[in-house]
Protein backbone atom coordinates (compact mmCIF):
# COMPACT_ATOMS: atom_id res chain seq x y z
CA UNK A 1 0.00 0.00 0.00
CA UNK A 2 1.70 3.57 -0.78
CA UNK A 3 2.64 5.24 2.29
CA UNK A 4 1.04 9.16 2.51
CA UNK A 5 2.96 11.90 3.90
CA UNK A 6 0.74 14.90 5.76
CA UNK A 7 1.62 18.12 6.12
CA UNK A 8 2.81 18.15 9.16
CA UNK A 9 17.82 4.73 21.55
CA UNK A 10 18.40 0.72 21.96
CA UNK A 11 20.28 -0.99 25.27
CA UNK A 12 22.91 -3.58 24.40
CA UNK A 13 20.30 -6.52 25.42
CA UNK A 14 17.71 -5.41 23.71
CA UNK A 15 20.14 -4.57 20.48
CA UNK A 16 21.30 -8.36 21.01
CA UNK A 17 17.85 -9.95 20.92
CA UNK A 18 16.58 -7.49 18.08
CA UNK A 19 19.01 -9.29 16.46
CA UNK A 20 18.33 -12.82 17.15
CA UNK A 21 14.60 -12.27 16.74
CA UNK A 22 15.18 -10.68 13.32
CA UNK A 23 18.01 -13.47 11.83
CA UNK A 24 14.63 -15.56 12.34
CA UNK A 25 12.50 -13.71 9.87
CA UNK A 26 10.46 -11.48 12.98
CA UNK A 27 11.29 -8.00 13.78
CA UNK A 28 10.78 -5.43 17.15
CA UNK A 29 7.82 -4.41 15.28
CA UNK A 30 6.30 -8.18 14.65
CA UNK A 31 6.38 -8.75 18.41
CA UNK A 32 3.85 -11.26 19.25
CA UNK A 33 1.33 -10.94 22.07
CA UNK A 34 -0.79 -13.19 23.17
CA UNK A 35 -4.07 -12.07 24.47
CA UNK A 36 -6.04 -12.21 27.55
CA UNK A 37 -9.73 -13.37 28.72
CA UNK A 38 -10.17 -10.57 30.99
CA UNK A 39 -14.17 -9.71 31.98
CA UNK A 40 -15.46 -10.73 28.48
CA UNK A 41 -19.22 -9.13 29.05
CA UNK A 42 -21.70 -12.66 28.46
CA UNK A 43 -24.56 -10.28 26.73
CA UNK A 44 -22.03 -8.68 24.28
CA UNK A 45 -21.88 -10.13 20.69
CA UNK A 46 -18.82 -8.52 19.41
CA UNK A 47 -15.75 -10.74 20.16
CA UNK A 48 -13.46 -9.44 17.39
CA UNK A 49 -12.87 -6.19 15.90
CA UNK A 50 -11.44 -4.55 12.77
CA UNK A 51 -10.28 -1.01 12.97
CA UNK A 52 -10.00 0.85 9.85
CA UNK A 53 -8.02 3.62 9.89
CA UNK A 54 -8.36 6.77 7.25
CA UNK A 55 -5.34 8.94 8.10
CA UNK A 56 -5.27 12.02 6.72
CA UNK A 57 -8.80 13.26 7.85
CA UNK A 58 -11.67 12.23 5.31
CA UNK A 59 -14.45 15.70 4.78
CA UNK A 60 -17.10 14.65 6.63
CA UNK A 61 -18.78 16.95 3.85
CA UNK A 62 -18.26 14.80 1.19
CA UNK A 63 -18.62 11.81 2.52
CA UNK A 64 -21.25 10.67 5.12
CA UNK A 65 -22.07 14.47 5.97
CA UNK A 66 -23.23 15.98 3.15
CA UNK A 67 -24.80 19.81 2.96
CA UNK A 68 -26.89 20.08 -0.71
CA UNK A 69 -28.50 23.74 0.48
CA UNK A 70 -25.67 25.33 2.11
CA UNK A 71 -23.73 28.49 0.78
CA UNK A 72 -21.64 27.21 -2.55
CA UNK A 73 -18.51 27.85 -0.65
CA UNK A 74 -19.16 25.33 1.61
CA UNK A 75 -21.05 22.81 0.17
CA UNK A 76 -18.78 21.13 -2.48
CA UNK A 77 -19.03 19.09 -5.62
CA UNK A 78 -20.80 16.10 -4.74
CA UNK A 79 -24.40 15.18 -4.46
CA UNK A 80 -26.32 13.32 -1.55
CA UNK A 81 -27.80 9.48 -2.96
CA UNK A 82 -30.44 7.74 -0.83
CA UNK A 83 -29.47 4.86 0.64
CA UNK A 84 -31.22 1.40 1.39
CA UNK A 85 -32.51 2.97 4.63
CA UNK A 86 -35.15 5.73 4.26
CA UNK A 87 -34.30 9.06 5.11
CA UNK A 88 -30.52 8.48 4.81
CA UNK A 89 -28.41 10.28 2.53
CA UNK A 90 -24.76 9.56 1.75
CA UNK A 91 -21.98 10.88 -1.27
CA UNK A 92 -22.64 9.95 -4.91
CA UNK A 93 -19.30 7.91 -5.11
CA UNK A 94 -20.19 5.57 -2.11
CA UNK A 95 -22.73 3.60 -4.24
CA UNK A 96 -21.51 0.47 -2.59
CA UNK A 97 -22.13 1.78 0.64
CA UNK A 98 -25.73 3.19 0.44
CA UNK A 99 -26.55 -0.49 -0.21
CA UNK A 100 -25.17 -1.87 2.71
CA UNK A 101 -26.24 1.03 5.08
CA UNK A 102 -28.33 -1.40 7.13
CA UNK A 103 -25.15 -2.74 8.12
CA UNK A 104 -23.51 -0.26 9.88
CA UNK A 105 -24.35 2.77 11.86
CA UNK A 106 -23.22 6.89 11.21
CA UNK A 107 -21.79 9.07 14.00
CA UNK A 108 -22.07 12.63 12.80
CA UNK A 109 -21.10 15.70 14.66
CA UNK A 110 -17.94 14.32 16.38
CA UNK A 111 -16.00 16.78 17.62
CA UNK A 112 -12.72 17.55 19.21
CA UNK A 113 -9.82 20.10 19.29
CA UNK A 114 -6.62 18.71 18.32
CA UNK A 115 -6.14 19.84 14.68
CA UNK A 116 -2.42 18.04 14.47
CA UNK A 117 -2.38 14.82 12.73
CA UNK A 118 -0.07 13.13 14.98
CA UNK A 119 -2.50 14.24 18.08
CA UNK A 120 -5.28 13.35 16.03
CA UNK A 121 -4.32 9.93 15.04
CA UNK A 122 -3.27 9.36 19.07
CA UNK A 123 -6.83 10.41 19.96
CA UNK A 124 -8.89 8.53 17.86
CA UNK A 125 -6.69 5.23 18.25
CA UNK A 126 -6.53 4.61 22.01
CA UNK A 127 -9.82 6.86 22.73
CA UNK A 128 -8.09 9.41 25.20
CA UNK A 129 -6.63 12.61 24.50
CA UNK A 130 -3.03 12.79 24.33
CA UNK A 131 -0.29 13.50 27.73
CA UNK A 132 2.88 14.06 27.55
CA UNK A 133 3.86 11.88 30.29
CA UNK A 134 1.91 8.55 29.55
CA UNK A 135 0.88 6.42 25.83
CA UNK A 136 -2.28 5.16 26.33
CA UNK A 137 -2.36 1.51 24.54
CA UNK A 138 -4.47 1.22 21.25
CA UNK A 139 -7.88 -0.50 21.07
CA UNK A 140 -5.59 -3.74 19.52
CA UNK A 141 -3.35 -4.02 22.30
CA UNK A 142 -5.93 -3.63 25.06
CA UNK A 143 -8.03 -6.46 23.16
CA UNK A 144 -5.21 -8.38 23.14
CA UNK A 145 -4.70 -8.35 26.51
CA UNK A 146 -8.22 -8.88 27.48
CA UNK A 147 -8.63 -11.95 25.43
CA UNK A 148 -5.31 -13.30 26.24
CA UNK A 149 -5.78 -16.95 27.44
CA UNK A 150 -8.30 -17.62 24.98
CA UNK A 151 -6.09 -17.06 21.73
CA UNK A 152 -4.35 -20.19 19.84
CA UNK A 153 -0.53 -20.16 20.19
CA UNK A 154 0.29 -21.01 16.85
CA UNK A 155 -2.56 -17.37 15.69
CA UNK A 156 -0.90 -14.18 16.59
CA UNK A 157 -4.17 -12.05 18.58
CA UNK A 158 -3.50 -8.69 16.34
CA UNK A 159 -2.51 -8.15 13.05
CA UNK A 160 -2.14 -4.78 11.48
CA UNK A 161 -2.02 -4.00 7.55
CA UNK A 162 0.47 -3.18 6.58
CA UNK A 163 1.29 -1.37 9.69
CA UNK A 164 -0.28 1.04 12.13
CA UNK A 165 2.43 2.91 13.90
CA UNK A 166 -0.69 4.67 15.73
CA UNK A 167 -2.07 1.28 17.71
CA UNK A 168 0.26 0.88 19.87
CA UNK A 169 0.65 -1.22 22.82
CA UNK A 170 1.69 2.09 25.27
CA UNK A 171 2.25 1.64 29.21
CA UNK A 172 0.72 -2.42 28.39
CA UNK A 173 4.11 -3.38 26.61
CA UNK A 174 5.79 -4.82 23.81
CA UNK A 175 4.07 -8.17 24.38
CA UNK A 176 0.67 -6.99 23.31
CA UNK A 177 2.12 -5.21 19.87
CA UNK A 178 0.50 -6.28 16.61
CA UNK A 179 2.31 -8.48 13.95
CA UNK A 180 2.83 -6.12 10.78
CA UNK A 181 2.22 -7.76 7.61
CA UNK A 182 4.75 -4.89 6.49
CA UNK A 183 2.87 -5.42 3.06
CA UNK A 184 -0.66 -5.51 1.34
CA UNK A 185 -2.18 -8.63 -0.70
CA UNK A 186 -1.36 -8.75 -4.31
CA UNK A 187 -3.81 -10.15 -6.97
CA UNK A 188 -2.72 -13.49 -8.41
CA UNK A 189 0.45 -13.62 -6.02
CA UNK A 190 0.67 -15.73 -2.59
CA UNK A 191 0.66 -13.42 -0.34
CA UNK A 192 4.17 -14.16 2.08
CA UNK A 193 4.38 -12.43 5.82
CA UNK A 194 7.90 -11.76 7.44
CA UNK A 195 7.61 -14.20 10.18
CA UNK A 196 4.89 -16.63 9.38
CA UNK A 197 6.45 -17.52 5.95
CA UNK A 198 10.30 -18.67 6.20
CA UNK A 199 12.11 -17.36 3.70
CA UNK A 200 15.90 -16.93 2.02
CA UNK A 201 16.82 -20.79 2.86
CA UNK A 202 15.98 -20.95 6.42
CA UNK A 203 14.71 -23.94 8.26
CA UNK A 204 12.84 -24.89 10.85
CA UNK A 205 15.70 -26.49 12.60
CA UNK A 206 17.79 -23.04 12.43
CA UNK A 207 15.08 -21.64 14.03
CA UNK A 208 15.18 -23.79 16.78
CA UNK A 209 18.95 -22.74 17.01
CA UNK A 210 18.38 -19.03 17.09
CA UNK A 211 15.36 -19.50 19.71
CA UNK A 212 18.03 -21.94 22.04
CA UNK A 213 20.12 -18.96 21.69
CA UNK A 214 17.32 -16.29 22.47
CA UNK A 215 16.52 -18.70 25.58
CA UNK A 216 20.32 -18.63 26.17
CA UNK A 217 20.24 -14.59 26.26
CA UNK A 218 17.87 -14.27 28.33
CA UNK A 219 18.65 -16.12 31.19
CA UNK A 220 21.85 -14.16 31.17
CA UNK A 221 20.39 -10.44 30.87
CA UNK A 222 17.40 -11.72 32.97
CA UNK A 223 18.72 -10.80 36.59
CA UNK A 224 20.00 -6.98 35.28
CA UNK A 225 16.91 -6.13 34.19
CA UNK A 226 14.40 -8.31 35.98
CA UNK A 227 10.82 -5.94 35.02
CA UNK A 228 11.86 -5.04 31.66
CA UNK A 229 8.72 -4.80 29.62
CA UNK A 230 10.91 -5.44 26.52
CA UNK A 231 12.15 -8.73 27.96
CA UNK A 232 8.60 -9.50 29.25
CA UNK A 233 7.68 -9.42 25.48
CA UNK A 234 10.54 -11.30 23.96
CA UNK A 235 10.07 -14.12 26.29
CA UNK A 236 6.48 -14.31 25.08
CA UNK A 237 7.54 -13.93 21.70
CA UNK A 238 9.99 -16.39 21.55
CA UNK A 239 7.38 -18.64 23.30
CA UNK A 240 5.58 -18.13 20.34
CA UNK A 241 7.27 -17.67 17.06
CA UNK A 242 8.31 -21.14 16.49
CA UNK A 243 4.27 -22.20 16.73
CA UNK A 244 3.56 -19.49 13.99
CA UNK A 245 6.33 -20.17 11.94
CA UNK A 246 5.37 -24.01 11.80
CA UNK A 247 1.71 -23.94 11.91
CA UNK A 248 -0.52 -24.75 8.70
CA UNK A 249 -3.13 -22.77 10.36
CA UNK A 250 -1.38 -19.80 10.42
CA UNK A 251 0.00 -19.85 7.10
CA UNK A 252 -3.66 -20.90 5.53
CA UNK A 253 -4.92 -18.04 7.13
CA UNK A 254 -3.06 -15.32 5.32
CA UNK A 255 -3.26 -17.05 2.30
CA UNK A 256 -6.12 -15.15 0.72
CA UNK A 257 -5.52 -17.22 -2.90
CA UNK A 258 -8.16 -19.49 -0.72
CA UNK A 259 -11.09 -18.01 -1.25
CA UNK A 260 -13.36 -18.87 -3.60
CA UNK A 261 -13.86 -16.48 -6.69
CA UNK A 262 -17.52 -15.53 -6.05
CA UNK A 263 -15.90 -14.48 -2.38
CA UNK A 264 -13.22 -12.06 -3.80
CA UNK A 265 -14.33 -10.83 -6.86
CA UNK A 266 -16.49 -7.91 -5.21
CA UNK A 267 -12.97 -6.80 -3.16
CA UNK A 268 -11.94 -5.87 -6.38
CA UNK A 269 -7.99 -6.02 -7.03
CA UNK A 270 -6.58 -2.82 -5.58
CA UNK A 271 -4.60 -2.86 -2.05
CA UNK A 272 -7.14 -1.76 0.17
CA UNK A 273 -9.76 -4.05 -1.01
CA UNK A 274 -7.36 -7.09 -0.68
CA UNK A 275 -6.78 -6.15 2.72
CA UNK A 276 -10.25 -5.83 3.86
CA UNK A 277 -10.34 -9.39 2.41
CA UNK A 278 -7.30 -11.05 4.02
CA UNK A 279 -9.17 -9.52 7.20
CA UNK A 280 -12.00 -11.32 6.66
CA UNK A 281 -10.03 -14.57 6.49
CA UNK A 282 -7.82 -13.70 9.68
CA UNK A 283 -11.06 -13.53 11.90
CA UNK A 284 -12.68 -16.53 10.45
CA UNK A 285 -9.38 -18.51 11.47
CA UNK A 286 -9.37 -16.82 14.88
CA UNK A 287 -7.47 -13.68 14.85
CA UNK A 288 -8.44 -11.26 16.97
CA UNK A 289 -8.32 -8.00 15.90
CA UNK A 290 -6.93 -6.17 12.81
CA UNK A 291 -6.35 -3.03 11.19
CA UNK A 292 -6.67 -1.80 8.06
CA UNK A 293 -5.38 1.51 6.79
CA UNK A 294 -6.44 3.84 3.43
CA UNK A 295 -4.17 7.26 3.81
CA UNK A 296 -3.86 10.23 1.91
CA UNK A 297 -7.13 11.88 3.23
CA UNK A 298 -5.21 15.23 3.56
CA UNK A 299 -6.98 17.09 0.71
CA UNK A 300 -5.88 20.58 0.88
CA UNK A 301 -5.74 20.82 -2.85
CA UNK A 302 -7.89 19.18 -5.31
CA UNK A 303 -9.92 17.98 -2.81
CA UNK A 304 -12.90 16.61 -4.94
CA UNK A 305 -10.43 15.41 -7.74
CA UNK A 306 -8.31 13.19 -5.01
CA UNK A 307 -11.98 11.72 -3.70
CA UNK A 308 -13.28 10.73 -6.64
CA UNK A 309 -10.81 10.23 -9.67
CA UNK A 310 -7.41 10.48 -7.91
CA UNK A 311 -4.62 12.08 -9.38
CA UNK A 312 -0.51 11.35 -9.77
CA UNK A 313 -1.06 7.95 -10.67
CA UNK A 314 -3.19 7.09 -7.67
CA UNK A 315 -6.43 6.39 -8.23
CA UNK A 316 -9.64 8.10 -6.18
CA UNK A 317 -9.87 7.76 -2.34
CA UNK A 318 -13.81 7.36 -2.42
CA UNK A 319 -14.02 4.23 -4.75
CA UNK A 320 -11.32 2.45 -2.93
CA UNK A 321 -12.49 2.98 0.25
CA UNK A 322 -16.82 2.03 -1.15
CA UNK A 323 -15.11 -1.08 -2.67
CA UNK A 324 -13.44 -2.35 0.08
CA UNK A 325 -15.58 -1.49 3.62
CA UNK A 326 -18.98 -2.15 1.66
CA UNK A 327 -17.19 -5.98 0.96
CA UNK A 328 -15.89 -6.35 4.66
CA UNK A 329 -19.10 -5.39 5.72
CA UNK A 330 -20.93 -8.12 3.14
CA UNK A 331 -18.35 -10.52 3.62
CA UNK A 332 -18.25 -11.01 7.36
CA UNK A 333 -21.82 -10.95 7.02
CA UNK A 334 -21.91 -13.94 4.11
CA UNK A 335 -19.90 -15.63 6.64
CA UNK A 336 -21.33 -15.38 9.80
CA UNK A 337 -19.10 -12.96 11.58
CA UNK A 338 -20.96 -9.64 11.49
CA UNK A 339 -22.67 -10.10 14.65
CA UNK A 340 -19.43 -11.05 16.90
CA UNK A 341 -16.95 -8.60 14.66
CA UNK A 342 -17.46 -5.34 16.01
CA UNK A 343 -15.96 -2.51 12.95
CA UNK A 344 -14.54 0.84 13.50
CA UNK A 345 -13.77 3.35 11.29
CA UNK A 346 -12.26 6.52 11.63
CA UNK A 347 -9.76 9.37 10.28
CA UNK A 348 -8.19 11.67 12.82
CA UNK A 349 -10.36 14.74 12.29
CA UNK A 350 -12.83 15.79 9.67
CA UNK A 351 -12.17 18.90 6.93
CA UNK A 352 -13.39 22.61 7.03
CA UNK A 353 -16.33 23.12 5.82
CA UNK A 354 -15.29 26.58 3.83
CA UNK A 355 -13.40 25.76 0.63
CA UNK A 356 -9.56 27.14 0.34
CA UNK A 357 -8.19 28.56 -2.31
CA UNK A 358 -4.92 26.81 -2.59
CA UNK A 359 -5.33 25.82 -5.77
CA UNK A 360 -7.53 26.47 -8.51
CA UNK A 361 -10.06 23.70 -7.49
CA UNK A 362 -9.93 24.19 -4.41
CA UNK A 363 -9.59 21.79 -0.72
CA UNK A 364 -10.36 22.01 2.18
CA UNK A 365 -8.18 22.24 6.16
CA UNK A 366 -7.58 20.37 9.32
CA UNK A 367 -10.86 20.56 11.60
CA UNK A 368 -11.77 18.91 14.45
CA UNK A 369 -14.66 20.48 15.11
CA UNK A 370 -17.00 18.32 13.39
CA UNK A 371 -16.40 14.95 11.60
CA UNK A 372 -17.69 11.26 11.77
CA UNK A 373 -17.60 7.90 12.87
CA UNK A 374 -18.51 4.56 11.70
CA UNK A 375 -19.46 1.55 14.00
CA UNK A 376 -20.46 -1.90 12.75
CA UNK A 377 -20.82 -5.72 13.82
CA UNK A 378 -21.90 -6.91 17.31
CA UNK A 379 -24.62 -5.08 18.89
CA UNK A 380 -24.53 -1.96 16.62
CA UNK A 381 -27.85 -1.48 14.87
CA UNK A 382 -26.73 -0.53 11.78
CA UNK A 383 -29.43 1.84 9.30
CA UNK A 384 -28.56 4.55 11.79
CA UNK A 385 -27.28 8.15 11.46
CA UNK A 386 -27.13 9.24 15.31
CA UNK A 387 -26.27 13.07 16.19
CA UNK A 388 -26.31 15.55 13.39
CA UNK A 389 -23.70 18.72 12.65
CA UNK A 390 -25.15 22.24 12.03
CA UNK A 391 -26.72 23.67 8.31
CA UNK A 392 -22.84 24.08 7.70
CA UNK A 393 -21.23 21.15 8.90
CA UNK A 394 -19.94 23.24 11.23
CA UNK A 395 -19.76 22.18 15.06
CA UNK A 396 -22.65 19.98 16.03
CA UNK A 397 -25.96 20.67 16.27
CA UNK A 398 -26.21 19.40 19.95
CA UNK A 399 -23.42 18.52 22.58
CA UNK A 400 -22.18 16.43 20.14
CA UNK A 401 -19.72 13.37 20.76
CA UNK A 402 -15.90 13.02 21.50
CA UNK A 403 -13.75 10.32 20.92
CA UNK A 404 -13.64 9.39 23.93
CA UNK A 405 -17.37 8.36 24.02
CA UNK A 406 -17.04 6.46 20.91
CA UNK A 407 -14.44 4.40 22.32
CA UNK A 408 -16.29 3.55 25.02
CA UNK A 409 -19.05 2.33 22.52
CA UNK A 410 -16.96 0.23 20.70
CA UNK A 411 -15.01 -1.18 24.02
CA UNK A 412 -18.69 -1.94 25.40
CA UNK A 413 -19.46 -3.51 21.84
CA UNK A 414 -16.78 -6.03 22.06
CA UNK A 415 -17.87 -7.25 25.72
CA UNK A 416 -14.93 -4.79 27.62
CA UNK A 417 -15.58 -2.26 30.34
CA UNK A 418 -14.09 0.64 29.38
CA UNK A 419 -13.81 2.30 33.13
CA UNK A 420 -11.88 -1.16 34.04
CA UNK A 421 -8.16 0.05 35.57
CA UNK A 422 -4.96 -0.98 34.44
CA UNK A 423 -1.63 -0.56 36.65
CA UNK A 424 1.38 1.18 34.51
CA UNK A 425 4.69 -0.27 35.57
CA UNK A 426 5.17 2.14 38.23
CA UNK A 427 1.41 1.59 39.92
CA UNK A 428 -0.43 3.94 38.45
CA UNK A 429 -3.77 3.13 38.18
CA UNK A 430 -4.96 4.07 34.74
CA UNK A 431 -8.73 3.69 33.37
CA UNK A 432 -9.12 2.29 29.71
CA UNK A 433 -10.84 4.95 28.85
CA UNK A 434 -11.30 8.34 31.11
CA UNK A 435 -13.53 10.21 30.26
CA UNK A 436 -16.18 8.76 27.79
CA UNK A 437 -19.85 7.93 27.74
CA UNK A 438 -21.09 4.94 26.10
CA UNK A 439 -23.39 6.07 23.45
CA UNK A 440 -26.62 3.99 24.00
CA UNK A 441 -28.57 5.12 21.13
CA UNK A 442 -25.78 2.39 18.69
CA UNK A 443 -26.92 -0.86 20.16
CA UNK A 444 -31.45 0.26 20.68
Amino acid sequence: MTTHKTCDGMKRRDFLKVGVAGGAGLTLANYLRLAEAGEIKKEARGVSAIFVNLPGGPSHMDTFDLKPDAPSEFRGKFNPIDTNVPGIQISEHLPKLAQCMDKFAILRGVTHTLGAHALGQEYVNTGNRPLPSLEYPGYGAVVSKETEHHNPMDLPAFVAIPNNTQQRPGFLGVKYAPLNTGATPLPGRPFSVRGISLQGGLTVAEVEKRQGLLRDLDVTFRDVEEDSQLLDGLDRFSQQAHSIITSKRSRSAFDISKESPAFAEPFGEGPFGLSCLLATRLLETGVRFVTLNLGGWDTHQDNWTRLSKGNNNRPGLLPQFDTGLSSLLNGLDEKGLLESTAVFVTGEFGRTPKINSRSAEGGRDHYPRCMFMLQAGGSVRGGQAIGESDEKASLPANEGFSPDDVAASFYHNIGIDPTKEYQTAIGRPITIVRYGTVINQLFS
